[in-house]
């Protein structure tokens, strides 16, 4: 292999590991609590756990709140499935679809490229 291959696999594996261990291992070190958003909208209310789940008790703004249309899917709320303990997988598995959405993209925007026209004669 040449030196600049050599180097371009040297960096895309380097990519690859610091990519999973970013997705995958340092997800479960994130806070389970509220961020900002969900600290003021929970101020004035008290979240209870129920047989049916979560339930708010007093008078704050996210009593009013509902799901949202992503709610069902695969990776919401930063698991697979719905299941606790899944976060890394749901980063890595995020990733990887990211990296290859803009992998894809990237190589149709390299493919339209047109080459450099030359003259006849030249």
């Amino acid at each position: 292999m040449t030196e600049p291959k050599q180097r371009r696999w040297a960096f895309w594996l380097g990519f690859v590991i610091v990519t999973l261990l970013v997705a995958g291992g340092v997800s479960y070190l994130a806070s389970s609590s509220p961020d900002g958003l969900d600290s003021a909208t929970l101020k004035g209310c008290q979240v209870i756990e129920t047989p049916e789940g979560e339930a708010l008790q007093g008078d704050c703004i996210a009593q009013h709140a509902q799901e949202h249309a992503m709610a069902g899917s695969p990776l919401a709320d930063y698991a697979v499935g719905g299941q606790d303990g899944t976060g890394g997988l749901a980063g890595v598995v995020g990733v990887a679809v990211t990296v290859m959405i803009a992998g894809g993209i990237f190589w149709l925007i390299a493919r339209t490229r047109t080459k450099p026209k030359t003259t006849v004669g030249q």
